[in-house]
């Protein structure tokens, strides 16, 4: 038996194992002993959240949520990513201060603070409410993670452009926003499309704090049908959310490994 086909056999036999173990693992959650129990915390009918309340409600706010928050994040980590390539000390030194400061919070605490601590202190309404102050948030917190993305980037473009450009008689300021950080972006494009997926998720930190019924996102409308079904106390309306936050992640991470892939491949 030649390498290769041993190779074939060992993957082959892999797979069925897992197959076999997942399949497995499953019936004995829904037909086993403790099956009735299963089937009444996490699959009952009785204690279902209504699917289109959680799609028309909770899953359009949960885009439109992360949509506004990755929007001012990638404008705010822009102008930060400038800032730490400048030559200018004290703007770099500023830049790396937000930076190291947001990527060391916790989001949670940061949405917290933006949502009660920093209105009750400044006497500040947030727009938006709650919900403005918890994306305000959310803008902070991915602005420090891709900052360090596009910088790594603008800094992955080969040196030579910038000298063509300037050679051609192109501003510092042109030579970046025409030459440089096109390139960048084709670049960061798969690690800002993983941020975006990550925002996805945080937009559920935002049930801490609170929101009128037509504003709240996934996981609060989860949250609600969970306190309020015909069986309180079980996690079924949860085990929607957690399906529909699947059906959203999924397609974007497989989007992301096949510009990953496409990209390896253009650079070889």
């Amino acid at each position: 038996m030649s390498r290769r086909t041993r190779r074939l056999a060992a993957i082959i036999t892999l797979n069925v194992v897992v197959a076999v173990v997942v399949v497995g693992l499953f019936a004995w959650l829904l037909f086993g002993p403790n099956s009735e129990r299963f089937r009444a915390q996490f699959l009952s009918p009785a204690a279902a959240g209504n699917w289109w309340t959680l799609i028309s409600v909770g899953v359009v706010n949960t885009l439109l949520y992360t949509a506004i928050a990755f929007a001012g994040g990638i404008v705010l980590a822009l102008a930060l990513a400038l800032m730490r390539l400048s030559p200018i000390a004290t703007l770099r030194w500023l830049a790396t201060a937000w930076i190291e400061f947001f990527r060391g919070l916790p989001a949670l605490i940061v949405i917290i603070f933006m949502g009660f601590g920093v209105p009750i202190a400044f006497g500040w309404s947030p727009p938006g409410g709650l919900v403005g102050a918890g994306l305000l948030a959310l803008v902070l917190v991915a602005s420090a993670y891709m900052a360090e993305t596009i910088r790594a980037g603008i800094q992955a473009v080969p040196k030579g452009q910038t000298e063509a450009a300037r050679s051609l008689g192109m501003s510092s300021g042109a030579t970046m926003f025409r030459v440089v950080l096109p390139q960048a972006f084709r670049v960061v494009i798969p690690p800002l499309t993983n941020e975006f997926v990550l925002l996805i998720k945080d937009t559920s930190l935002l049930a801490i704090i609170g929101a009128e019924p037509l504003q709240r996102e996934l996981t609060t409308l989860a949250r609600d049908f969970q306190a309020s079904g015909l069986s309180a106390g079980t996690s079924t309306s949860l085990v929607q959310a957690a399906l529909l936050y699947l059906v959203i992640t999924l397609p974007l991470t497989q989007l992301v490994a096949w510009m990953e892939r496409r990209q390896r491949k253009a650079t070889r």
